[in-house]
This record gives C-alpha cells, sequence and structure tokens, in this order.
C-alpha cells in the first residue's frame, strides 16, 4: 500500500497528519520494538487508548509481527479491565496517557505482560515509574530492521465484545478472512491475486477518505477503518475524541472532503441532524457518498432530517455483530427507503430454531437469524459459547448470535424481534443486567433489585434501575454514582426507579416484562 499510496494519506487527526509511507516505516519500528520485548508469536497486543492514529499503527504493527491485535475498551474500571487483558494473555499493551494509572493499579497481576508503549499527548506521565515501557511517539520515529517473522493468514485478531454474558468475550477473526471480507473496500469482492490487488488499490471504485465517528475499539469503527485502509483510502478520526461533537464533525467533512462516514445510530445521527438545522446549511457537505451504522438502529425520521441537506446521500443499516458479520442491510435514499427494522436477506442467511435447527425461511417464519460464509474461527479460550453460536448444519457453517427475526410478505426481508435475553444496547453498547444489578444490591439500603432497558430517543436503550429498599427512600443520584464508581459508565442507570417489592416469580425469577412496564409508567415513558 504504501508503495502505491505513498505520500498520500493515511491517518488524519487534526494536526496529525501521516502519509502511507510514514505509517509503514512507524509501524516497522513499531513492531521490531514488540519482538525486541519478548513478544512472543502469536502474542496478543492490547490497544488501550481513545481514537488516535497511534490506534490504527499498532494495529498495523501487529500485523506485521505476526502478533494479535486486542481492541481495550477504555471506560473499563479495574476488574473489567483485569479480566479482559487476563483473559486475552496480553503481552504488549499500547496505552493512552490517561489510563496509566489504573493499567499501573492491575499490572502486577499481569505477569504476561512485557512491554507497555505509552502514547503521551501532555507529556506529565511518569513513564520511567512503569516497567518496561516506552514512549510511544520516540518508539515509532526510532528507525529499526524490518522483523523477520513468518506471516500467514491464520494469524489472528480479537474483537472483544460485552455480548450478553456479563464478562467480555475474544472473538476470533482469522487476518486472512478480515482482508477476503473487507478488501474490496466494501465496493465489491477482494481481488484474488496480487496483481489484481495492486491494481484495484491503483485504481479502486471509492478511495474512501472515511470519518469514523464512534470509537475504534470497537468493531463498528475499527472495520470500517480497516475498509478505508484496504481501498488505499484515509482514516480520518476526530479530535474531541472524549465526547462527540457534530459541529467539529461537520467541520472536518468539509475540511477534509469527507466521502465516508461511519456512525452508531441515532446517538449520532440525531446530534448531526440538528447541528446541521441550527447552522443554517452553513457547512459544505456535498462530498459525503455514504453514512453507515452499526451497532444500533436509527431512525427512519432522522435519516430524513439527514437526508434534507444533501439528498445524494446514501444511509446505510448494517444488522450484523462483533461474531456475526453480513446478516442484513437496508438502505435509504431520497428516492426511497427500507422501514427501520427491516433488512435484506442475503444469499447466506437462514433461520434457526431456538434449538439451532434449520428453519425454512418462508413469509411469517420466526428463528435466530444465522449467516454462513466467511465469519469468526470462534471465542477465545471459550468452547462451550463457540458451539452454542457457530453452528455446523447442512447447510454449512453459520454463526447465529441470538437475535431474532421474523420473513416478511415478500420472503426477501426480516423485521428485527429483538434478543431473546434481555441484553440491553444503549447507544451500541451491550450491557448485562445481572452485572449491574450485583453493583446496585451493594448501596447501603437496597433489598432487591432488577435493571432492564428502557426507550430512550438519543440511546435507543437507557438503563433503569428498579429498586426495592429495606427502609424509605434512596438517593437515585447516590446510586447511578455507586455503580460508576465499579463499572464503566455506560453500565450505570439512567433512572432509578423505587417499588415497595422487585417484581419476581415465585422461584426468584425477575419478571422483566412487569419491571420494565412499572420503570416506564413511573418515568413517563411510552412506546
Amino acid at each position: 500500500m504504501a508503495e502505491i499510496r505513498a505520500d498520500e494519506d493515511s491517518l488524519v487527526q487534526g494536526e496529525r497528519r501521516l502519509s502511507w509511507s510514514q505509517v509503514e516505516r512507524r509501524a516497522r519500528n513499531l513492531s521490531a520494538w514488540m519482538i525486541e520485548r519478548g513478544a512472543s508469536h502469536q502474542g496478543k497486543v492490547a490497544v488501550y487508548t481513545y481514537n488516535h492514529p497511534a490506534y490504527m499503527e499498532s494495529i498495523y504493527a501487529a500485523f506485521k509481527a505476526s502478533l494479535v491485535p486486542v481492541n481495550v475498551n477504555y471506560r473499563y474500571q479495574a476488574g473489567e479491565l483485569r479480566y479482559l487483558l487476563d483473559n486475552s494473555d496480553a503481552e504488549i499493551v499500547v496505552v493512552h496517557e490517561e489510563f496509566v494509572p489504573l493499567l499501573e493499579e492491575v499490572l502486577p497481576e499481569l505477569p504476561r505482560v512485557v512491554g507497555v508503549l505509552v502514547v503521551e499527548e501532555t507529556g506529565e506521565c511518569d513513564i520511567a515509574s512503569i516497567a518496561n515501557a516506552a514512549p510511544y511517539e520516540s518508539t515509532a520515529a526510532t528507525d529499526r530492521p524490518a522483523v523477520a517473522v513468518e506471516q500467514s493468514p491464520d494469524d489472528l485478531m480479537f474483537l472483544y465484545t460485552g455480548g450478553t454474558t456479563g464478562m467480555p468475550k475474544g472473538v476470533m477473526w482469522r487476518q486472512g478472512d478480515i482482508f477476503t471480507r473487507f478488501g474490496g473496500g466494501g465496493a465489491g469482492p477482494t481481488p484474488e491475486t496480487e496483481d489484481a490487488y495492486r491494481e484495484y488499490v491503483r485504481k479502486p471504485p471509492i478511495r474512501y477518505r472515511s470519518l469514523i465517528s464512534p470509537p475504534l475499539m470497537h468493531g463498528t469503527g475499527w472495520f470500517q477503518a480497516m475498509i478505508a485502509w484496504f481501498s488505499g483510502g484515509a482514516v480520518v478520526m476526530l479530535e474531541s475524541a472524549k465526547k462527540f461533537d457534530p459541529a467539529e464533525l461537520w467541520r472536518t467533512v468539509e475540511a477534509e472532503k469527507i466521502n465516508s462516514i461511519t456512525i452508531v445510530g441515532d446517538p449520532f445521527a440525531k446530534p448531526m441532524a440538528k447541528e446541521l438545522e441550527a447552522s443554517g446549511d452553513a457547512y459544505d457537505i456535498s462530498s459525503v457518498v455514504m453514512i453507515a451504522s452499526s451497532g444500533v438502529m436509527w431512525s427512519e425520521e432522522t435519516k430524513q432530517r439527514l437526508l434534507a441537506h444533501h439528498s445524494g446521500m446514501v444511509l446505510a443499516d448494517a444488522f450484523g455483530s462483533s461474531e456475526a458479520i453480513g446478516l442484513g442491510m437496508s438502505f435509504t435514499t431520497a428516492a426511497g427507503s427500507v422501514q427501520t427494522g427491516k433488512f435484506q436477506l442475503s444469499d447466506k442467511t437462514r433461520l434457526f430454531s431456538a434449538d439451532l435447527e434449520l428453519i425454512e425461511s418462508k413469509p411469517g417464519a420466526r428463528g435466530l437469524v444465522g449467516v454462513g460464509g466467511i465469519q469468526p474461527i470462534g471465542y477465545y479460550k471459550d468452547e462451550e459459547k463457540t458451539a452454542k453460536t457457530f453452528v455446523e448444519c447442512e447447510a454449512g457453517r453459520f454463526s447465529v448470535p441470538g437475535d431474532w427475526a421474523e420473513v416478511n410478505e415478500d420472503g426477501l426481508t426480516l423485521t428485527l424481534l429483538g434478543r431473546g435475553s434481555v441484553c440491553i444496547n444503549t447507544g451500541g453498547e451491550k450491557v448485562y443486567p445481572e452485572e449491574v444489578e450485583e453493583v446496585v444490591k451493594r448501596f447501603a439500603g437496597v433489598k432487591d433489585a432488577v435493571v432492564v432497558g428502557v426507550p430512550d430517543d438519543r440511546w435507543g436503550e437507557a438503563i433503569a434501575a428498579v429498586i426495592s429498599s429495606h427502609a424509605g427512600d434512596l438517593d437515585g443520584v447516590a446510586i447511578i454514582e455507586h455503580v460508576k464508581r465499579s463499572l464503566a459508565s455506560y453500565k450505570a442507570p439512567k433512572h432509578v426507579v423505587q417499588v415497595p417489592e422487585v417484581y419476581r416469580s415465585p422461584a426468584g425469577k425477575a419478571d422483566f416484562k412487569r419491571t420494565r412496564q412499572t420503570a416506564m409508567e413511573q418515568l413517563g415513558i411510552t412506546g
């Protein structure tokens, strides 16, 4: 890529601008440092930073050294961070300076870690106090010979996801499969030979200048960034990596002539539409060809608000997950749209019963959605979960992540029915209620608690903790802050509702339907 694209943009974030040649050199230096530090063949490289050029460079360096990149959710607290780094067998950690104190807290319990690269921005981090650490920038800038390792399409990359089980799980992808899925830039099949791929990079159907709005630590951002890179394009990131700023997004679109924007549903799209409306069309967004959303659906109303400002865009909903790509797609243009929640069946999409038997995909059929073709090879160190998600049958191998759907009358599209579990999807983040409940119950005075998702205009679902107390009313704000001290802030309730007794069956199982309805009634939410 660097040979062909050379001085063209590869990574852009505000004043930071790196060409393909620069990224190639810096990734070579980083990969050599990782091997020098003692990273083993297919050792794990945990990337623990906000959106930053270091994120993509670290992934590239890991690939070069036949190492396994691992995403780290930077919202995690100590217990969650310790679990992920231990479960993934991390050997190298690339960490933003802001997260160094938390990393230092757990490092004594992580003997496999042989090297830490600190991404500095303020220069106030005392790197010398961290065992086996080095500054990221000077390491990337110091020339080292290329590492002599044998690379293979079977080399892995891990995409950790919260899933529906409380603790994150590492979805294992072959690097060769990721290239096959995305090497055509999302606009067509991946070229099959090196010569054909070189020609594709020289003249791709779309050379993406792709603005990645959500965190690269999630599959939505990471995979869309890889699509841009595989086309020889540029990955562009917002400078305000800690908080989404729609005004900055549109300024960046105009300045960088962005043609592809990646978002996560209405939590991004609604502020974007509001900013365009408030600006009086002050931004030039004519370069935008597509806005793609994954992780959470976005409303038809919001799509129409955006199209009112640029009718030439295509708005895409991708139906999938970390462990299942290509379940379905929905496209909206000014000329027409597919209703939110309805997705086109692909030629590899099938429905399965609750016991994972194939169901005929005929109008009216309901089942678990499975997708075939190239998919992950399983979950890291979890054979039981792998067997329950990746199904072998007479039609082939399918990933069945747990989403229920119904085949529409046309026999070609699906209507989503939701997850069979009670997993809450809030702004694209998956939250397992029992994990939050256990923390809420530790608050002084709480007798019992059930956590549910309630409709929310911006986040899709908001977390509501329905509690009973031993005596008197409890401080809901204090409960929310209590949860934030133990778990990532996105897992904390947005609402706390108090009831005389939490609704449970005689067997002690939570009555989620009644609990959710009660929460909505007390909060004045309809839907």
